[in-house]
């Protein structure tokens, strides 16, 4: 089997669990299953290159993380069965439903008008006079703009203004930073891509240096210094895409494979960082975190 990933620490860990998953259902690297492990490292212009290299190579399966690796995997074959992650695998056109995707593409689709509306009403529970909210993202990824759509929704029934900031290059990051401080956002959400990811440590600095709050898209960042990260769980959705693999090399057809949406999200709350920007967070709000880093 091929996997296209963006690599990482996050990711990294999260593929160990997708390895003891696929082990734990009887497929045993050098026994019987080759994992032909593609890197993107920061870079998802390298997707459609290393999918082409994956349908080279004829593999049976071919898992996608993130929707820029899913739709060059389903862009470079229309037979090898791909198993694929990514925030709106309907409303992008990777596949054709949830119930019945067709085609060789099912997987995981993210998107979820509730978990939108909870990152802004999150931070709106925190720091409750916040009325501009600055968003980074990369309009190259088609679920990054799916996910805006349904925030800028959101936005308009709590009445946030929100400032979207696109990022396209490591070199755009300045820049943007920059603007968040110039049009006084009171607080900033960032997306889940793998360019924003690459730059984690400089948006996670910048954040502590303004003092500003900032919810981000998973763990891995709160875990380093970020406020607090809502999101689906990336070791529940890597353990659901060895499920799929599973499945497909045992015969099913990814087609008649309903997608599957995440039942289980993380809400997690970094204590020491709310403190040291000032910040109190509300017994409400902790009460209701799946973890709370001190």
């Amino acid at each position: 089997m091929g996997f296209l990933g963006s690599g990482g620490d996050a990711f990294n860990r999260r593929f160990e669990v997708f390895r003891r998953e696929l082990r734990d259902r009887g497929w045993v690297e050098g026994k019987n299953i080759v994992i032909e492990l593609r890197y993107a490292s920061g870079m998802m212009e390298r997707f459609p290159e290393m999918a082409a290299e994956l349908v080279n190579m004829k593999v049976n399966v071919i898992v996608a993380n993130g929707t820029p690796a899913t739709q060059a995997a389903k862009n470079a074959t229309a037979t090898i069965p791909i198993v694929g992650t990514g925030t709106d695998l309907v409303g992008t056109g990777i596949v054709d439903s949830l119930a019945h995707p067709g085609g060789n593409v099912t997987g995981i689709s993210n998107l979820n008008d509730a978990v939108a509306g909870k990152q802004l009403e999150l931070i709106k529970e925190i720091f409750p006079k916040v009325s501009r909210v600055a968003v980074l993202w990369d309009p190259r990824n088609a679920g990054n703009a799916a996910w805006l759509a349904k925030m800028k929704a959101s936005a308009e029934e709590l009445r946030v203004a929100l400032q979207p900031l696109a990022v396209r290059t490591d070199g755009d990051f300045d820049s943007v930073l920059a603007a968040i401080v110039k049009e006084r956002a009171g607080a900033f959400s960032v997306f889940q891509n793998t360019l924003i990811g690459n730059n984690r440590g400089r948006i996670l600095d910048f954040a502590a240096k303004k003092k500003l709050p900032a919810i981000y898209p998973d763990s891995t960042y709160a875990e380093v210094g970020g406020l607090m990260s809502y999101g689906p769980s990336g070791f529940d959705t890597f353990r659901r895409v060895a499920y799929y693999v599973d499945r497909i090399l045992k015969g099913a057809k990814p087609g008649d494979l309903p997608v599957e949406q995440p039942t289980k999200f993380e809400l997690v709350i970094n204590l020491k960082t709310a403190k040291e920007i000032g910040l109190t967070i509300p017994p409400n709000v902790l009460a209701r975190a799946d973890r709370v880093i001190k």
